[in-house]
């Protein structure tokens, strides 16, 4: 080889080189959208399948060339923090969001947490969808938490009505782990079932959170022989202890709670003991999903070796702030504009078969929209998994 030869080739080596870190600063630049929620304890499985929609949609859109919002092409990266349940920690969590420039959270998943937070988000300008049901983080003057699920009160009153119209129910009786998510939850089931014209035969039964035999708590509130028992805010953990003793316990009748749970979860702790158990599920029943949601459960299942109904809800969340960012562009950075967008947005829902549309809805809970449109599916528990039961919708 002469050195000419060797001149060519060093400069066309130079050449490639140069063209190769070219390619590495025209990647896509990173959108950050992150999670703060519980991903450990009885509560973990709320959070666990917050975190793993988002990781799972995160990594379909990166793989498939990213999200385009306006002239820009962004990979999404999301950046997670375990509260424990914990309202300190879920400060924490929302401060680091801050510190990272991050404008849009999902989380928390439970009230305490979501309420602690509020100051942080509002004071950075943080947009964040709790899954959490106290009505003033959606009423105004309250604008930067989004309800990322059909609440309580807006579920219990449709679980009674249909029990009552389809199964004969007429009474009914709560019991509440003593803490002020349940206790609040178990108030406003209270409240819907008298308003339905229920009796009330047992409410102030309360339970510990780490109780590991349920039979001295449920003794007097089966006593009461209700036709329905809620277990008002149940965590995933509880519920198949609960179900277990009342059945022990000889009760016949029917079991409810508004909080969504795991399959799994219940067959493993409870088995044949839960069955007929009814609980909200996910947004999309099989008749409902898309080609698209049916794809979202794949890659799940791929990604994690399994797959919770509850994701079929959780999934939405970060559909939502993304389609709104592609309507507005200026609300990367602004989330004034995000709330101004909220308004008038609407865009297809690619969860679900026919012409659904994402769209902010709470007008009629919270005076303002403040909540994610998805389907208000309640599950009944049959042989280790989900049959739908109904299925409504929310304004």
């Amino acid at each position: 080889m002469n050195r000419r030869t060797i001149l060519k080739s060093a400069v066309a080596a130079a050449a490639m080189s140069a063209f190769a870190a070219g390619s590495a600063w025209a990647e896509n630049p990173t959108l950050k959208i992150g999670f703060v929620g519980v991903t450990s304890g009885p509560a973990a499985a709320w959070g666990i399948s917050n975190q793993r929609s988002m990781e799972t949609r995160a990594a379909w859109i990166n793989e498939t060339g990213g999200y385009t919002i306006g002239d820009t092409t962004y990979d999404i990266e999301i950046v997670s923090f375990d509260d424990q349940k914990d309202p300190k920690r879920a400060i924490a969590g929302m401060e680091k969001m801050a510190q990272e420039g991050i404008h849009y959270v999902v989380g928390p998943n439970v009230d305490d947490g979501a309420a602690a937070v509020r100051p942080v988000a509002e004071a950075n300008g943080i947009m964040y969808f709790p899954y959490a049901f106290p009505k003033e983080l959606y009423t105004a003057p309250a604008s930067n938490a989004v309800l990322g699920m059909v609440a309580n009160y807006q579920s219990g009153p449709a679980i009674y009505k249909h029990l009552m119209e389809n199964n004969g129910v007429k009474t009914v009786a709560f019991i509440a782990a003593n803490e002020s998510d349940p206790l609040s939850q178990r108030d406003g089931g209270v409240a819907a079932a008298k308003e339905l014209g229920l009796e009330v035969v047992s409410d102030n039964v309360t339970y510990q959170v780490d109780t590991t035999d349920f039979t001295p708590v449920l003794t007097p509130v089966l006593r009461s022989q209700p036709d329905l028992l809620v277990l008002s805010g149940v965590s995933p953990a509880n519920a198949p202890q609960l179900i277990r003793s009342a059945r022990e316990l000889g009760f016949q009748g029917l079991i409810s709670t508004e909080t969504a749970q795991d399959a799994q979860v219940l067959e493993e702790g409870a088995g044949d003991l839960a069955n007929g158990f009814i609980s909200v599920g996910g947004a999309s029943t099989p008749e409902l999903a898309s080609d698209a949601m049916r794809e979202f459960v794949q890659r799940y299942t791929d990604m994690f070796g399994e797959y919770n109904d509850e994701s079929n809800t959780k999934v939405y969340a970060l559909e939502y702030i993304l389609e709104t960012l592609k309507m507005n562009p200026a609300a990367i950075d602004d989330v004034t504009a995000f709330q101004t967008t909220m308004d008038t947005f609407e865009a297809p829902n690619p969860y679900m078969v026919g012409d659904a549309k994402l769209r902010y809805v709470g007008e009629s809970s919270f005076g303002q929209k403040r909540q994610v449109a998805v389907p208000l599916v309640v599950n009944v528990y049959q042989d280790g998994k989900f049959d739908t039961l109904f299925v409504a919708e929310v304004d």
